[in-house]
């Protein structure tokens, strides 16, 4: 028998609750039930689930014994179920909102536990609803199957703004939603039949590159929650282990205890390699100047000459084109020496160099003739 044909939960008429098999003792379940005072009846027939007529009453058998192959669970009369039977998720999710309860009503520290109840502003109507000893709300959510990123965002939100945390339960093999990854919100799986609970954690991410300075060195353990996109690592504890606190769900000691052994394990790991690192640098500027030491003076290679200073030549004296003799300033202007008029009388550079004291250029003059 499939583990969904043993999660039927009642509805006790006198009551107006959902009941569990393990509310009561067995005996007294028979009494209320099929052939008897029939207050006993299927939560999900009346509720007019699966194709059923809101307020149907069919009554329930109580079945199982002590040590028997299966556990005690309700059941529907002899062809009284609706055709085709209930569907598992509706019944997983009206044992998943009775269990909870139950659970939520063992805690120490709570308050007041009611399911299905509404918001103050009616805005959403919580599976369960819990209010802690100190004031603070919870909302426990039973998810069946898949929830839309969007969806569950709006919901999430209306939550906030009542001031209520909504911890949320997902159905074993239904896809998680991927926005549950990246609100960084605790994720949990609820084993009905096993009455455990599943904890998603993250593995550690790879380490590559310079990962000791990521923001989070811790992210490198084991972690939780999850990041999107981690490898998942699967934490079963009991339900009975779990507990419940203003934000949210309390770990058992043994794994709050593991997890921030993971954490510090990481960090200390990421410090040692940031000093190591250090280190390192600090030896290498140590170790520059005494190799230069130690190296023998007939090997050290000779230092490379730096740039010459540009010398400016020096402004040469003029010199005659003709004779290559020097040039008074005042010829210098001409390039050679030219006929000039002395006490002597005409020279010039082909008898004799001009003198350079008190020379003035003259105009062009005819040579001298013989008288």
């Amino acid at each position: 028998m499939a583990a969904e044909d043993l999660l039927v939960v009642g509805f006790d008429l006198d009551t107006g609750r959902e009941v569990h098999i393990e509310d009561r003792p067995m005996d007294q379940w028979r009494t209320l039930g099929y052939r008897h005072c029939e207050s006993l009846v299927c939560a999900a027939c009346f509720r007019g689930l699966d194709g059923t007529v809101p307020g149907t009453r069919v009554p329930l058998i109580a079945r199982g014994r002590v040590g028997g192959a299966r556990r005690h669970h309700f059941a529907h009369p002899p062809h009284m179920a609706p055709p085709g039977g209930h569907h598992p998720e509706t019944l997983w999710h009206l044992e998943a909102k009775t269990q909870l309860e139950r659970w939520a009503r063992s805690l120490p520290g709570v308050d007041h536990v009611r399911q299905e109840q509404w918001t103050p502003g009616r805005e959403r109507r919580t599976d369960v609803h819990v209010r802690l000893t100190d004031g603070s709300q919870i909302a426990l959510e039973a998810q069946s199957s898949l929830i839309t990123d969007q969806l569950w965002r709006r919901r999430h939100r209306d939550y906030a703004a009542a001031g209520i945390r909504d911890i949320w339960f997902m159905r074993p093999g239904a896809a998680l939603p991927h926005v549950l990854l990246t609100e960084q919100t605790p994720v949990c799986v609820l084993d009905l039949a096993d009455r455990a609970v599943r904890l998603i954690w993250g593995q550690p991410h790879p380490r590559s590159g310079r990962w000791w300075e990521s923001e989070n060195p811790a992210v490198h353990a084991l972690h939780h929650p999850p990041c999107p996109g981690d490898d998942l690592h699967e934490e079963t504890v009991r339900m009975a282990e779990l507990g419940l606190q203003a934000d949210g769900l309390l770990l058992p000691e043994r794994l709050t205890r593991r997890l921030a052994e993971e954490r510090r394990r990481a960090r200390r790991e990421a410090d040692d390699r940031r000093l190591a690192e250090q280190a390192h640098s600090r030896g290498l500027a140590a170790q520059r100047p005494a190799r230069l030491d130690t190296v023998p003076p007939a090997s050290r290679r000779p230092a490379t000459p730096g740039p010459c200073p540009t010398v400016m030549p020096r402004a040469s004296k003029p010199r005659c084109a003709v004779c290559g003799g020097r040039l008074a300033d005042v010829l210098a202007p001409y390039g050679a020496h030219i006929s000039v008029r002395t006490a002597h009388g005409w020279v010039d550079c082909l008898d004799q160099p001009c003198a350079p004291q008190s020379l003035q250029p003259t105009p062009a003059a005819p040579w001298p003739h013989a008288a």
